[in-house]
Formats: structure tokens, C-alpha cells, sequence
């Protein structure tokens, strides 16, 4: 056997002591239990042998359960059947034969820049099931046919039984246990033992890991060419980080306004088109790593093995060593199933197609962007407009969330109602404004409180403009977005907010404002709901005593009424449903707190996760209480109501937050409180932000 073989079946066996590790530390518990009773008295033992052995055994159970049970997740994505697009299946139909292991059983195109191949295993990953390819829309745009072939071809290659027999399962598993083991829950009783034991199974694990995923590459590089292999190496992480800013910069400012581009991915490629720069920057970006269970060694270490003759692995069949392939997408993206090394002789397939891009692999690929943006970003609400359109209103929508949040610092500061333009314009006449402005900074010097002044006076200008119709955005795909007046020209409002900042300058701006037809009243149109961006989320937690389910935002907390004990599993897919259909942030608009169900996309500032999961299984307001804003079922409590946080002592922590109108709310974590990912780090970050900012 050889040394890769070894290490495959070493991984095998570390991960079937999972399972017993789970049944080791249930035996242990049940022989404690038994020596309890045996110890009690007969009568005795007899009555309190089942309520007994349910708060221990049977809770332990319970909690092993949950820590590795997976349930899975089908990303929102639009199914690609045979007929639909022979090329592309021809494709991988070829780059399956190369890794020497089975088609996939179906394809999958999804909105993020990704390529994983999922699996729906059973048992941790040791008994396997339906193969899905997930392939990434923005592949499809931007690649050419022969980086495609080699990225599949990696991601079909991670488990090549020429890395031995258990290649295979042991890829599975760490990809099973790699998205399992983070999510176990903190409070989870059986958690502690089997988190240690993963530590010493990434441990062991590791060495196979970095073999297999080297070995992908060279089955991409002699089945795609070195060219393409590289290329798709570098491009990955390059587009997805592309894609990140697109959806940082154009796609989810609007998304939080209320509004949907009519063409979301036409906009991704056109961003892809205009900033080459950026792009070329980033393929040269060491990728960080996914996480600690990432498998992918460091991209030079990849590309350095593909360069210089790579020896063939012990035991294995002759591989040509050659250059690098596709990453394999995120390892915690789902349930990936392996396959083998490919044969050197469908390399030769790579000559043809290379200068065509690999959409033309789909017929009519802007069709299929349409009906991915049906089910990847549906509208729930928002409204569906240009892209032009769009971005103007999300860049207005943050200006005027950022003049609230000033506005009403400054009412609360000057000891009035202060509105729009014009109030701020009375207050910086008489003097007013750089007073309330040094009573909120009151250690800085009057330099730095004169620019805080100049900003505030240019955001109220710049809205007034927009507002009265004299200024309009214009946009660029290269860079930021600027105001300009309605026929091109351009509007020095930086001049007049320095000028308006000195009181006795503060009529001829009124005077020039009123010339060029600009209304410093002018109320803000209407718009839609602006929705808050979900940062996390909690379920089963107490407030003020009755049973309630928490999202954390950027803009406040949204309370759900929670449902009763033992629901915990539904609770959490009905917290997820209304965080996808997005909570708003304004003032009387509700927040459907029951979403239709099927509806699973996950379009948090207009990203969707693509990535499945492996499954194990088959698949009021008391009346002494302040009344924040209310949304529907659920209660909205801004951040700017909020005068500070404390933390209540014990093991278990509470906190009580105080609210500006002099009234508390208190939180509590139940017994069985769950989070959805990410839930208790959103929730810490937010005591910290609450009690360090008041």
C-alpha cells in the first residue's frame, strides 16, 4: 500500500471515530447512570429510574444528535438538464471520464462565483448519495471553454481512487464534518468532546488532505492543459472577489433601498468588463484561507508543484505532472464528493473552443441569467427597475439615512426639531449648529468640529438638489458615483458648505440656493421600503419573560414572537425566511414575519449562498414598555433609541437594554437557544457597539 493510500485510510478510520467516539461518551453516561441506581434503594430506583435516565442519557442523546445530524440546503439555483445544454454536459462528461469517477447526476447554475460539487451523504460522509454539480453563473460569463474543463475537472478529481480506495469517503467526510463541527452549538452538551476530537482529526487528516488536492490540480493540468489550469487557479478567487465588491458597490445598496436591477448579472458582467485593473490585481492575491478546514494548500505552493516535475504519488498510477487546476471552491460549501485523477489522453480536447467564451456552452446564457435572478434574487416587495435607476435611489436612500441619524443627534443637542436643510441652515445662522456640534465632540478642536459642520451642510445641500430635481447622479462602472446638475453641469456644493458654515455667509447661500431653484424644504419623495441588512440571529431567547426569536441588523434589532419549546428547528427556518425577505427599517412599513415557504434564497445585501449542505438523513407589548417602531408580528428597535446595555452577571449572561424614553427591555437566553450561523458572535459585537457608542 502505498503512502497516499495509507493516509487515505488513516483519514477513513479517523473519521469513523466520530461515531464512536458520539457512542463512547453515550456507553459512559448510561454505565454512570446504572451505577447510580444501583446504588439507590430498589423502591426508590424503580420511580426514579425513567425521569433519571431522560434528563441524562436520553438529553445526551438528544445533543449528540443535533451536533451530527445535517440537514440539507438546496441553493436557490436554476436546474441546467441535458438537453437544455448538451455542450456543457458534454464537458463534463469529459472532465469526469479524465478524474476516472462517474457524471454528475445533475447541474446546477448559481448566482455566486463558485464550482462545488455536492453530495447528499449519510452517516458524517461515510455512506454517499446524489451527486450535484453547482456551477457559478459568473464562470459561465467570464471563462473561456478550456478554464472551465479544467476547473471541473479538479473539483470531479478530489476523490481519485488512485490515491487509494478510501480517497473518496475521506474527502466526503471532512467536507461533512468541516461544515458540521463549526456550527455545533456552544451550549450543546455533547459538543465539547466532539470538537476536541476534531481537532485531532484535522490533524490527521491534514497531510491527505494537501496530497488529494494537489493531485486534482495535476489531473485538471493534463486533462485542460497547463494554461488553462493555471488560469482557472488564479481566476477563481479573483472573480469571487470581484463579486464581492459588486455586490458591495452596485447590487446591495439597493437591495437594502427596496430595489432590484432588472438585470443583476448584465451588471455584473459589465463591472467585470470596466475594472480589468481590479482584476488583474487580485489574480496576483495570495486567496485566504476558508476557514481551518480549508483543504487547498497556498496558490504559490499549488502552482510551484505544477511547474517543476512533480514525482508520481506512491502506489498511484502514472500521472503526467503538470501544471495547476481550478481551485475547488470553499471546502465548506457542501458536501463535496471526490472523484479521480483524469486520463492524459481527453488533454487532448483542450485545443478546440478556446477563444469562444464559455457561455456560448449554453444557449441563450442571458435567458438562463433571467430565470436565475427569478429564484436568486427575488424581488419579495422590492421594486424592479433599471440598473441607472437603481443606483441613483440606493445612493439617495444612504445620504438620507445618514442626514437622519445627524438630524437627530443635532434635535437632541440644540434642544429642537431639526428637519431638512433649511432648519440646519437657521441653526448654523445664529450660531446654534457649531454649538450643538462642540456638545457632542466636545474634546475636539475647532478645526475638526468646523469639518464635521462643512459635511453635514453638504449632505443636506446635495439632498436638497436631488430632492428639488437641479442635481441628478451620474454613475460610472469604474468608480464612484458623483452629483452633477440635470444638464451635465457641475455644482461646487463644497464652496457653499464652507461658506454657509460661517453665520454671516449664511444668507447669500440661501440667496444663490433660491436663484438655481433649489427648495432647502423639499421633503423627501417617496421611495420604498428600505430594508435593514441581517447581521445575525437568535432563537429561544426570553424578553421580559415571554419566548421571543431576535435578528440583529445594521440599523437596530427586530424581536419576533418566539415559538414554544421544542420547536427550535422551525424556529430557525422561520428566522431565516423573514431575514431572506429582508426586515425594513422605516417607520410603519411591516416586515412579513411568516414568508411563504420555498423561498429559501439567502439574498443578505444581494448575495446568495450557493453552497448545500450533506444531510444525514432523508431530508404584545406590556403597557409600562416604550413602544419602539413595529413591523407586522415583530417589534423594531433602532439602534438610535437605544441608551446603552448591560450585562447581567451569572453563567447565564442576560442583558437589560435601556431605551432614550427612560423604558428597559430584558434578554435572556433560554435552555435551549440556538442561533442561526454566526448569531452569538453578531449579538457580541452588538453589546460591544452598544455599550462603548453610549
Amino acid at each position: 500500500m502505498s503512502n497516499d493510500a495509507r493516509a487515505a485510510a488513516r483519514s477513513a478510520a479517523a473519521l469513523a471515530g466520530f461515531l464512536v467516539v458520539a457512542g463512547l461518551q453515550l456507553a459512559l453516561v448510561l454505565l454512570a447512570l446504572w451505577i447510580v441506581l444501583k446504588l439507590l434503594p430498589s423502591t426508590f430506583a424503580l420511580r426514579a429510574g425513567v425521569p433519571l435516565s431522560i434528563a441524562t442519557f436520553g438529553a445526551l442523546a438528544y445533543a449528540t444528535w443535533r451536533a451530527v445530524h445535517t440537514r440539507m440546503r438546496v441553493p436557490a439555483g436554476a436546474v441546467v438538464p441535458r438537453d437544455r445544454a448538451p455542450q456543457l454536459w458534454e464537458l463534463i462528461d469529459g472532465a469526469a471520464k479524465a478524474a476516472g469517477v462517474p457524471a454528475p447526476d445533475g447541474v446546477t447554475v448559481v448566482a455566486d462565483a463558485t464550482l462545488v460539487l455536492g453530495e447528499r451523504a449519510r452517516a458524517l460522509g461515510l455512506v454517499g448519495g446524489r451527486r450535484d454539480l453547482y456551477l457559478g453563473l459568473p464562470l459561465l460569463q467570464a471563462w473561456e471553454p478550456a478554464t472551465l474543463r479544467a476547473a471541473v475537472a479538479h473539483e470531479l478529481a478530489h476523490g481519485s481512487p488512485k490515491l487509494g480506495r478510501w480517497a473518496p469517503l475521506a474527502y466526503r467526510g471532512r467536507i461533512v464534518v468541516g461544515r458540521k463541527v463549526p456550527r455545533i452549538s456552544r451550549r450543546n452538551p455533547a459538543g465539547v468532546v466532539l470538537r476536541a476530537y476534531a481537532g485531532f482529526y484535522r490533524r490527521v487528516d491534514a497531510p491527505f488532505s494537501r496530497a488529494q488536492e494537489l493531485a486534482a490540480d495535476r489531473i485538471a493540468a493534463a486533462h485542460a492543459g497547463t494554461e488553462a489550469a493555471v488560469t482557472a487557479i488564479r481566476d477563481l478567487p479573483a472573480l469571487a472577489g470581484m463579486q464581492r465588491l459588486f455586490h458591495a458597490e452596485y447590487l446591495g445598496p439597493g437591495w437594502q433601498a427596496g430595489y432590484v436591477p432588472d438585470d443583476v448579472f448584465g451588471g455584473l458582467l459589465r463591472v467585470l468588463a470596466a475594472r480589468t485593473g481590479e482584476m488583474e490585481m487580485l489574480r496576483t492575491q495570495q486567496p485566504e484561507a476558508n476557514g481551518a478546514w480549508d483543504t487547498h494548500p497556498s496558490m504559490a505552493e499549488r502552482l510551484a508543484a505544477l511547474t517543476a516535475p512533480a514525482p508520481e504519488p506512491s502506489g498511484a498510477v502514472s500521472d503526467p505532472s503538470s501544471p495547476p487546476s481550478a481551485p475547488s471552491p470553499a471546502p465548506s460549501a457542501s458536501s463535496e464528493s471526490a472523484s479521480s485523477e483524469s486520463a492524459p489522453e481527453s488533454s487532448a480536447s483542450t485545443s478546440d473552443e478556446t477563444a469562444e467564451p464559455a457561455g456560448d456552452l449554453v444557449p441563450d446564457l442571458p435567458a438562463l441569467g433571467r430565470a436565475l435572478q427569478a429564484v436568486a434574487f427575488p424581488p419579495r416587495g422590492r421594486t424592479v427597475v433599471s440598473w441607472d435607476e437603481c443606483l441613483s435611489v440606493a445612493r439617495t436612500t444612504e445620504m438620507e439615512r445618514e442626514a437622519d441619524a445627524a438630524l437627530a443627534t443635532i434635535s437632541r443637542a440644540a434642544g429642537t426639531t431639526v428637519t431638512d436643510a433649511a432648519s440646519v441652515l437657521e441653526l448654523a445662522a445664529d450660531g446654534r449648529l457649531r454649538t450643538a456640534a462642540e456638545s457632542i465632540f466636545p474634546e475636539e478642536p475647532a478645526e475638526q468640529t468646523t469639518e464635521r459642520i462643512v459635511e453635514l451642510l453638504g449632505l443636506m445641500f446635495a439632498l436638497a438638489a436631488l430632492r428639488s430635481g437641479v442635481v441628478r447622479w451620474r454613475h460610472s462602472w469604474t468608480g464612484a458615483a458623483e452629483v452633477v446638475g440635470v444638464q451635465g453641469a457641475y455644482l461646487n456644493l463644497a464652496e457653499l458648505s464652507q461658506a454657509a458654515a460661517v453665520p454671516e455667509m449664511v444668507g447669500s447661500v440661501r440667496e444663490y440656493f433660491a436663484q438655481i431653484g433649489v427648495d432647502l424644504a423639499a421633503p423627501a419623495g417617496a421611495t420604498a421600503a428600505a430594508r435593514a441588512q441581517v447581521l445575525g440571529g437568535l432563537v429561544g431567547l426570553s424578553a421580559d419573560g415571554e419566548r421571543t426569536d431576535l435578528l440583529i441588523t445594521d440599523r437596530g434589532l427586530f424581536l419576533v414572537p418566539g415559538l414554544p419549546r421544542g420547536r427550535v428547528i422551525e424556529a430557525k427556518k422561520r428566522l431565516t425566511r423573514i431575514a431572506s425577505d429582508g426586515v425594513p427599517s422605516s417607520p410603519g412599513v411591516p416586515a412579513p414575519t411568516e414568508p411563504k415557504a420555498g423561498k429559501e434564497s439567502d439574498p443578505k445585501a444581494g448575495v446568495t449562498d450557493p453552497k448545500t449542505e450533506v444531510t444525514d438523513g432523508p431530508k404584545d407589548v406590556p403597557k409600562d414598555e416604550p413602544k419602539p417602531e413595529r413591523h407586522g408580528d415583530g417589534r423594531f428597535v433602532p439602534f438610535a433609541d437605544v441608551a446603552g446595555v448591560t450585562t447581567l452577571p451569572g453563567r447565564r449572561k442576560g442583558w437589560v437594554i435601556g431605551l432614550r424614553d427612560g423604558g428597559s427591555m430584558t434578554l435572556k437566553p433560554a435552555l435551549d437557544a440556538d442561533e442561526l450561523p454566526g448569531g452569538w458572535a453578531a449579538w457580541d459585537d452588538t453589546v460591544a457597539y452598544l455599550t462603548g457608542s453610549r
